[in-house]
């Protein structure tokens, strides 16, 4: 592995026009590609295996069209203190602004609410749903301002108009400011780092191309592969991220090799054969944590999972093909402003910080350990009452109409209103179905924690009928998921009573399924991911007890995350420092997505810091040695590397959002966590206590694992004659035209 990457290096360098012209190549295609694909379509969101998904495609089979996914808008109208929309004033502006409501070009139909008997028992509140003819993000900027200035005019006459619902979705996300800061602190810390601007604008400048090639085949391969405008998300986030890593790798390993006295040629193959190598397996790790996504079963999960699989796959192949082109085309640029001026590379001194961390660590190897792992296992204990949902309009803030919405209706109708559920009955083959289900209906409207529950709806065929049933508790509530469990219980006894069989739907109970699959899913997941992992890591490190100890210290850092997301989100500890100003569930995809990406990202970082402590301890160092050999080569690119993370990730929690203010808190806490206390303090702390049986494998299983030489032994066995190195500076520095193209033929 290290020796032909070692080639690939060199022949990047020596060859950088082509290889830069074959990226801006295909760029130019994948771009020209994208340009002429049809938009991405909505993705239907779809879970396979779950009541509530089952119960929605009968829906959908047995009323045809009825399910169509257009946008809603639910506006609701609060009369003055003292008075009721039913007052004749009130009343007339309540008509006027339905009426206004349903004249945009895109709308379906708006209700009237006292038609509709959609009025509150105090008659204070009032609420129309309008309807849209196209999915949310298909509605245009005039759709969306008819309805504001519409909600703009009724206010005018002295009531108070909320709105919420899909309509009000921009479906704009995440975008340009959050990423914009993350990519500004990226470029700081690079600059500290490396001391040269050439060297911290190149690994963003290959991580941007990256990124630029990675979506755009996305959008151009939307149509084919039936992609969403949402797969593209999670690519983005760590192509971006990973990007900037694994060319900040191979640029220090670059730098390293120069000032050992390497020419620039030389120092880039060596640094792509070992930093390169490096660079390969910490790719593997993160492309099998996310196309591991596949196991939850939820078609969109995984979708962006090997979407983001591939822009990491894209990512490894810039690091070890254009950063060496880029370096051939600025080969002294990348370096210190001290070394371009006096003309001299001098190597890192032997006493840094890294060095110095490494000597307190093995020092007192059990505190540091003992204190690393108690501190992660405190943190971790909230995890334990951890709870899944999907958190909405309730979470946002106050200063949404869309919360205001909701309190409102909450506080008109009941917390239930909100989250009403659906039950479908299928009465096919049953000779009284209307008897049916009016039993049904009766027996679920009579179960505790039921507010009401509205007339049934049948089909054409009259044998599928759908009501709805208020719970009196919110969406998000325990004892909603409870009355769930309840009503689905008693539908053994309802079937054998009616002889047809009914099923439980709508967003809450999609969200209660959600969670209640995710959750299951997990443990298969974490062992599926963990364990590929750690074949991988066997073949790397041919060690027994490297791979388990950073399986199980990733295990702390991501159970120790998501207790501190509890802290925070659930149980509302510090909240209001992030700006959140309702707790609630945990979204149900978080513990996945936090495993998924972080597992990925802790690998990366496992691999570089350990690789270069193999690397000491095969060139004959002594195991203690070794890691302060590493931390000493290692330590600062790899906190480098974690601070860009956390900062691209912390960038997010200044998002207005809930959510992503969750999963930007908990991505960024779990790099922190598992790159400065984990791999920094508890890998040397349980490496010194191993000593030499650290890198001990038995022998049978060091038979079967093939080698791969990421310590690039074999490259330290090179010896370069000083007359070729003096010919190589010649022929980099152009001189001599002529000896270069013979160097390429006798090294090809």
């Amino acid at each position: 592995m290290a020796t032909f990457l070692y080639r690939v290096g060199r022949l990047a360098f020596r060859r950088r026009w082509y290889v830069a012209l074959v990226w801006a190549a295909v760029l130019a295609a994948v771009g020209l590609g994208a340009l002429k694909a049809p938009g991405a379509a909505d993705e239907e969101f779809s879970m396979p295996g779950i009541e509530s998904q089952k119960a929605f495609d009968l829906m959908e089979e047995r009323f045809p069209g009825a399910t169509a996914d257009g946008a809603t808008a639910r506006v609701v109208f609060v009369a003055p203190g003292g008075e009721k929309v039913t007052a004749t004033e009130n009343r007339k502006a309540v008509e006027e602004a339905v009426a206004e409501l349903g004249q945009g070009s895109q709308v379906a139909g708006a209700v009237d609410p006292f038609q509709a008997r959609a009025v509150s028992k105090d008659g204070t509140t009032a609420y129309s749903t309008v309807t849209y003819k196209v999915g949310a993000n298909d509605l245009t900027d005039a759709g969306r301002r008819h309805l504001e200035e519409a909600l703009a005019h009724a206010r005018d006459s002295g009531l108070t108009v909320e709105a919420g619902g899909t309509a009000l979705q921009d479906g704009g996300g995440p975008g340009g400011a959050a990423e914009g800061i993350g990519v500004a602190i990226a470029a700081v810390v690079l600059l500290v780092t490396f001391g040269s601007l050439a060297a911290a604008g190149l690994p963003l400048l290959t991580a941007v191309i990256g990124v630029g090639v990675s979506m755009a085949s996305i959008l151009a391969l939307s149509d084919a592969l039936g992609l969403s405008t949402t797969t593209g998300t999670l690519a983005m986030m760590l192509g971006l991220a990973v990007g900037i890593d694994y060319a900040l790798f191979v640029v220090s390993r670059y730098r390293e090799e120069r000032a050992k006295g390497r020419t620039p040629q030389e120092a880039t193959g060596l640094a792509v054969g070992t930093a390169g190598s490096a660079v390969v397996f910490a790719g593997l790790t993160v492309v099998i944590a996310l196309a591991g996504l596949s196991v939850v079963g939820i078609p969109m999960l995984t979708k962006m999972g090997l979407a983001a699989a591939g822009a990491v796959v894209v990512a490894v192949l810039i690091a070890l093909t254009l950063v060496p082109a880029f370096l051939g085309f600025w080969p002294n640029a990348v370096l210190s402003l001290r070394a371009r001026k006096s003309g001299r590379v001098e190597e890192d001194a032997a006493d840094n910080g890294g060095t110095r961390w490494a000597r307190f660590v093995l020092r007192r190897p059990l505190p540091v350990l003992l204190l690393g792992v108690v501190g992660l296992g405190a943190l971790a204990v909230p995890m334990t009452d951890l709870q899944l949902g999907m958190p909405g309009d309730e979470a946002k803030s106050t200063a949404t109409t869309e919360r205001r919405a909701y309190d409102a209706l909450a506080e008109a109708f009941g917390p239930g209103f909100n989250g009403p559920l659906t039950v479908v009955v299928d009465a096919k083959g049953d000779e009284d179905a209307k008897g049916a289900v009016s039993t049904i209906s009766e027996e679920i409207g009579g179960t505790k924690g039921v507010v009401s529950v509205s007339p049934a709806r049948f089909n054409e065929a009259g044998d599928t009928a759908v009501f709805s049933v208020v719970p009196s508790t919110a969406p998000t509530d325990e004892k909603t998921k409870d009355l769930v469990t309840t009503i689905r219980g008693e539908r053994s006894g309802v079937e054998a009573e009616t002889g047809a069989t009914f099923e439980v739907t709508g967003t809450t109970a999609m969200n209660i399924d959600i969670a209640d699959k995710v959750q299951a899913a997990l443990v298969p997941y974490l062992i599926v991911v963990v364990g590929l992992a750690i074949v991988l890591l066997l073949v790397v490190f041919r060690s027994l007890l490297v791979p388990l100890k950073a399986a199980l210290g990733f295990l702390l850092s991501v159970l120790a995350s998501l207790g501190a997301v509890v802290v925070v989100f659930q149980q509302g500890h510090g909240a209001e420092l992030l700006g959140v100003e309702q707790t609630g569930p945990i979204m149900s995809l978080m513990p996945i997505f936090l495993v998924g990406i972080v597992f990925g990202l802790a690998m990366d970082y496992e691999v570089f810091l350990v690789s270069r402590m193999r690397e000491a301890y095969v060139h004959g160092e002594p195991a203690r040695q070794a890691v302060t050999s590493g931390f000493r080569h290692s330590a600062r690119v790899v906190a480098a590397a974690a601070l860009i993370m956390i900062a691209v990730f912390a960038g997010f929690i200044g998002e207005s959002d809930s959510m992503i203010k969750m999963i930007g808190f908990g991505l960024a806490t779990a790099v922190l966590l598992d790159a400065f206390v984990v791999r920094m303090a508890i890998v040397p702390a349980v490496l010194a206590l191993l000593g030499d049986k650290a890198w001990w494998l038995p022998k049978w299983l060091d038979r079967i694992l093939p080698r791969v030489d990421v310590e690039g032994e074999a490259l330290s066995r090179r010896s370069e004659p000083p007359a070729q190195a003096d010919a190589e500076a010649e022929v980099e520095a152009g001189a001599d035209p002529a000896r270069a193209a013979e160097m390429d033929v006798a090294r090809t």
